[in-house]
């Protein structure tokens, strides 16, 4: 089949491929040349983007070295949930250009006659495959639930986020089916450089504008027992894409988690946070929260600190959430923001294995991180040499012989998902 092929694209957005150029991967600042078997065929439900303001890069074999393309804009794959990218795409800026929007960016080569991405799988679940969103049953139970909570503000919202936004969760709320989101929070206590719900005007534009009210206890606990009595095996969580941090109102969510576990003791209550307020963290497990994903984009504090500017609040505190939650017999996952020639560096891996050592993490889920792969490192100060690096697939494949008892996956599991890896689920 031959090596693969460099993709690129006009300023129209045509794409080429050009057969005397392999297609390659960057990692940091590097260049990579990529295997076949470091690729996999582009999933369904993937975009391609096309990178203004630089120019790709290649592999020459005649000459044996990595050469940019002038006249041409590198194509970049934004992968569907549940891939994990191991290579950003190859380019060379121009002239400073402006900040890519905030999504990732992973290498896409023409191979076998079609796309294939540096990517792995990390989660087979289908939660959020578009395939098994069908749009008009979508808009359908958006009609029947107008009716069925006329007066319900989360709902509206919800809508707006599904119809207007293409948001799975939000989809899945309408559609019943695995886990649907209790966005509250319009507040938060951090100034993450890749936040999708807020930036100051001089950064990246927004993806999704952030919720503008706080549903009361009454209409949270509204949304979550609808969905899960009506789901086999519900998950409904606190911290949204649209939102805040969900501990800046954690006496309404406390309260309607109340109100849910008044009613049933089904389904798992779950809270995407910063893990900022370990006392709130404890109390919201006393009133019935189950389970904790803890964003973190690095183990290491200051690459953390540099990340997330936190506001009141410092990185001993989210470990100690951590520890509060394991204490609280709670699941904890951490919700890993991921960066190929950052990640998977030999001292980021040294850092997160002694993270799970100390505090019993359960499970990882893969995230990539949507933000402009040189400017991440940029703005986190990573130097630009001296970094050894394992690789996204080694880092997972050395975890798990590590951790064999730690969950790998993108999804926050539901009770029976825990059940089949560990044997017991969550009381």
């Amino acid at each position: 089949m031959g090596s693969p092929k460099i993709i690129v694209s006009d300023r129209r957005g045509k794409m080429y491929d050009l057969p005397f150029l392999e297609g390659t991967g960057m990692k940091g600042r590097n260049f990579f040349r990529l295997s076949p078997r470091e690729l996999i065929k582009m999933p369904h439900g993937s975009e391609l983007f096309m990178l203004p303001g630089r120019m790709p890069v290649g592999y020459d074999s005649r000459v044996r070295r990595f050469v940019a393309l002038e006249g041409f804009l590198p194509v970049a794959a934004f992968l569907s949930p549940g891939y994990a990218v191991t290579y950003n795409t190859s380019y060379s800026e121009v002239d400073s250009p402006k900040t890519l929007p905030l999504f990732s960016y992973g290498a896409v080569t023409l191979y076998k006659g079609d796309c294939y991405v540096a990517a792995l799988r990390v989660d087979r679940e289908l939660r959020q495959d578009l395939r098994c969103m069908k749009v008009h049953l979508v808009k359908k139970n958006v009609r029947k639930y107008r009716r069925l909570f006329p007066d319900n503000r989360l709902v509206r919202h919800l809508e707006g986020c599904a119809l207007s936004y293409g948001c799975p969760a939000a989809k899945n709320f309408f559609l019943a089916r695995y886990e649907a989101p209790l966005p509250t929070s319009p507040y938060c206590n951090a100034r993450c450089i890749g936040c999708i719900s807020y930036q100051p005007y001089d950064k990246c534009p927004i993806t999704q504008p952030r919720i503008k009210f706080i549903p009361t206890a009454e209409e949270i606990a509204e949304v979550a027992l609808h969905h899960i009595n009506n789901v086999k095996d519900p998950v409904v969580s606190f911290g949204q894409g649209c939102e805040g941090e969900p501990l800046m109102v954690e006496k309404t969510i406390e309260r309607s988690i109340k109100l849910i576990r008044k009613t049933t003791a089904r389904g798992i209550i779950n809270m995407n946070t910063n893990a900022s307020r370990p006392e709130g963290v404890a109390r919201l497990f006393d009133a019935g929260l189950n389970s904790i994903r803890v964003s973190l984009n690095s183990a290491r504090e200051k690459y953390y600190l540099r990340y997330y500017e936190p506001r009141g609040y410092e990185y001993k505190d989210v470990i100690k959430s951590i520890e509060t939650a394991k204490r609280k017999s709670g699941f904890v996952s951490i919700n890993y923001l991921t960066m190929p020639g950052f990640t998977d560096s030999a001292s980021e891996f040294n850092a997160l294995t002694k993270l799970i050592e100390r505090c019993g993490i359960d499970m990882i889920q893969w995230r990539n991180l949507n933000f402009d792969p040189l400017r991440y490192l940029e703005k986190l100060k990573v130097p630009e040499s001296g970094q050894t690096l394992l690789g996204i697939r080694q880092t997972i494949r050395l975890l798990r012989k590590k951790f064999p008892r730690l969950m790998i996956g993108y999804f926050n599991p539901s009770n029976d998902r825990i059940k089949r890896n560990s044997g017991q689920g969550i009381r």
